[in-house]
Order: C-alpha cells, then structure tokens, then sequence
C-alpha cells in the first residue's frame, strides 16, 4: 500500500513538473501572454500583479478612451490598451487589445517592429482595408490587424480611398503603425 500511495505522490509531482510555463509575451489567436478570449477584466490585478493598471474612465463618450484599460510596467513604458466587451463591467471579458511593447509576439516572431515583409511572408492576408490616412492588415488566423500607415505607400495609391489595395502593392519595408488582437467572444 505504502508503495502505491509512494508512486501516485512520484507521478503527480513528476506530472507537474513537467508543464510547460506560459511564456508572457506570446500571442496566439485566443491569448497574449496570460490573457485570454475569456479572461475577465476583475482578474487583470492578479495577471499584472507586477505592473500597473490604468482606467480610463473619464465619462466623455467623444474621447474613444470610455473603459480602455491601459497596462503600464512598473517603470511607466505602456505595454497593452484593452478594450473590455462592456465598460465598466468587471466581469466582462476583453473584446480587444493594442499591443504596444515589441517583446510581445506571435509564435512566427511578428512584433510592433515587424514591417510588410515580415506579416506577409508568415501569415495568410485576410483582407487590407483602405482608410484615410492608414491600411489594415487583417491576419484571421491570429484575429490581429494590423495598421500601416499611407505614408509608407507610394504616392499613386496614398491618396484614393476607393483603391482596393492589393498586397503588392505594399512595399515590404513598410513597417508597422499598431498592432490589434481581437476577440469577438460573446
């Protein structure tokens, strides 16, 4: 008996043991780091127990920062914006988040400092949408989307919203603007 309860005690440690730890800057379609599609917003304080948490909750709808959560490092550098499905609901889960900080990153090494080339090469494009003064990369694959600004572009398409821009004609150094997971979880 004693050799039995001895092995069970052996095999549990050695189980646990052996997992794997979350590294906290991956992003994968469904998680950043220790975040994921269905963490809740009143469990940021323990997530980020080492760095601090900013509401924004100023009241004025205009702004476009009501409920935005913004994560800071202890040292002030911004790492992540979230965006909670309902504002001011601690029990509401993360509809999206900017990525600010460069150590975050896919499993295929795509960052804030990424360019084109580098999205291009390891994702399959979803969709580029033509803004104003931007275009939006989506990567569906890893719910991302991310920004480039026009000036990057040649002049013969910066200027005509009504362009669909294809991937070719996007020049591989141009580098990215801001980068976005979202999460469309109900």
């Amino acid at each position: 008996m004693k050799k039995i309860i001895f092995c069970l005690i052996s095999l549990t440690v050695l189980i646990t043991s052996c997992k794997k730890k979350q590294d906290p800057f991956l992003i994968g379609k469904q998680h950043i780091g220790l975040l994921t599609d269905t963490t809740q917003i009143k469990d940021l304080k323990q997530i980020f127990s080492k760095d601090s948490i900013v509401n924004l909750i100023n009241g004025d709808e205009f702004t476009g920062s009501v409920g935005d959560i913004k994560i800071f490092e202890k040292s002030g550098k911004l790492l992540l914006a979230l965006t909670p499905r309902e504002p001011l609901d601690s029990t509401s889960v993360i509809k999206s988040i900017q990525v600010f900080d460069p150590r975050y990153k896919t499993d295929k090494n795509i960052t804030t400092l990424s360019t084109f080339k580098d999205i291009e090469a390891n994702y399959k494009i979803s969709r580029i949408n033509n803004l104003i003064n931007s275009i939006v990369i989506s990567i569906d694959g890893i719910n991302a989307a991310f920004t480039i600004d026009k000036k990057e572009l040649p002049a013969n398409i910066r200027f005509d919203m009504n362009i669909n821009i294809e991937a070719a004609q996007i020049p591989d150094h141009a580098k990215v603007k801001y980068f976005f997971l979202n999460w469309n979880n109900l």
